[in-house]
């Protein structure tokens, strides 16, 4: 049970980390012509940016039935990334984006400076202006 839960959150902090480098190098980078959808302005609901869940939730179903049949650690990382892919789409197109109108904005301090830090990250459309490429772990100053 406890590599369970060893792996279930290291699935979801690899998420973090690693996402924060494909934003910053790769979509901010040889992928912008995807990325850059989601910094203008949109015509419809979705957008070509979102491919890259599409790329990220296929790894965590790969994962996941290949570790299956003994719930090995590829189980568990798995789920840890859909987890990570849940918490993204609450946090990030829901509460950020307001792709659907769930919630008003934000009113807890560390949501106010995830919210706040994605804002800094959007106040530029474009390619190397961003700052501020991750979900989860942010500047502090975002806080303040």
């Amino acid at each position: 049970m406890m590599n369970a839960i060893l792996f279930t959150i290291l699935g979801f902090a690899v998420m973090e980390f690693s996402g924060w480098f494909i934003h910053k190098y790769i979509m901010h980078g040889p992928l912008w012509n995807i990325h850059k959808t989601h910094h203008q302005p949109s015509k419809s609901y979705f957008e070509l940016n979102d491919l890259f869940s599409l790329l990220f939730g296929s790894i965590a179903i790969i994962l996941i039935i290949l570790g299956l049949s003994e719930l090995d650690y590829r189980f568990w990382m798995g789920t840890g990334i859909s987890l990570y892919g849940i918490s993204y789409f609450f946090l990030h197109d829901v509460l950020i984006h307001r792709r659907l109108k769930w919630f008003d904005k934000p009113k807890n301090s560390f949501l106010r400076g995830i919210f706040k830090a994605h804002q800094a990250h959007h106040a530029t459309n474009k390619k190397n202006d961003a700052v501020s490429f991750g979900l989860f772990i942010v500047p502090k100053k975002y806080f303040k």
